[in-house]
């Protein structure tokens, strides 16, 4: 397994935070997020394999994007740090924790279960996939041909952010194909061995109009995280800190100041 470079912005510094972005997304995602919390942590914000600046790769299996962390953490002299992850990236975050322990000071998961996911996103992968991006000189050529597959105007403008417009020519950040190959992988949850778990402090922070932490994921959520908490934020779906990002950074940041000395 070769691992990746990962392309990164850094902020502040302090005690080492990286965050890591869900599907489709990129590490600018997080900046707003990244700056208030660089007040106290040297925050690193990632873009995973095949999305953002970060190379492509074949594959997005999590041992590898695992595998591509640590590595640039390493590069970086972190040998361990606080780890927050959103979606996929929470998982990403989850698995590492469960597999280094000793890497993970304190986890946060945002919006995400340790758990197999519906694989509904997978009609937008194809969607964007099937995207005539010849002549398109405008996002609004292709927010056209994504309406009748993507109907929320909030989720094409998010997949739009992906789309580079260059001389002339537009393509996908995006891997899609490599992202549609191993799609079963990234909805779904790696096998663990018997009695795996992450003893550390874990916050685990959900949008109450979200279900994707579930009331029936709880009891995996604390045999894997003994140490779990989880709350709730009102008036948030899926993308927590960007529907309400006050009620966010507070109740991370106060998790994670609790490890400042």
């Amino acid at each position: 397994m070769t691992a990746i470079q990962l392309a990164v912005t850094e902020y502040g510094s302090g005690p080492p935070l990286a965050i890591l972005h869900g599907l489709f997304g990129s590490g600018r995602n997080w900046r707003s997020i990244a700056q208030q919390l660089a007040a106290r942590h040297r925050v690193l914000t990632f873009d995973l394999r095949n999305h953002g600046a970060s190379p492509w790769a074949e594959r997005m299996s999590y041992g590898e994007m695992i595998a591509d962390l640590r590595a640039s953490l390493h590069a970086r002299g972190i040998a361990h740090t606080a780890l927050l992850g959103h979606s996929m990236g929470g998982k990403v975050a989850m698995l590492a924790a469960l597999r280094y322990p000793a890497e993970v000071d304190r986890l946060v998961v945002v919006d995400i279960a340790p758990a197999p996911n519906p694989p509904a996103l997978l009609a937008y992968v194809r969607a964007m996939r099937a995207v005539d991006v010849h002549g398109v000189t405008r996002r609004g050529d292709v927010d056209v041909q994504l309406v009748k597959t993507i109907r929320d105007p909030a989720e094409r403008a998010f997949l739009l952010q992906n789309l580079i417009i260059d001389d002339g020519t537009a393509h996908w950040r995006l891997n899609l194909e490599a992202i549609e190959r191993d799609f079963p992988e990234i909805v779904g949850f790696l096998a663990l061995p018997a009695g795996s778990a992450y003893r550390g402090p874990t916050l685990f922070v959900a949008g109450a109009r979200s279900d994707h932490i579930r009331p029936e994921h709880e009891p995996g959520i604390r045999q894997l995280f003994p140490r779990a908490r989880i709350t709730r934020i009102e008036e948030a779906g899926h993308w927590v800190h960007a529907e309400q990002p006050q009620a966010f950074l507070e109740a991370v940041e106060a998790f994670l100041s609790a490890g400042v000395c």
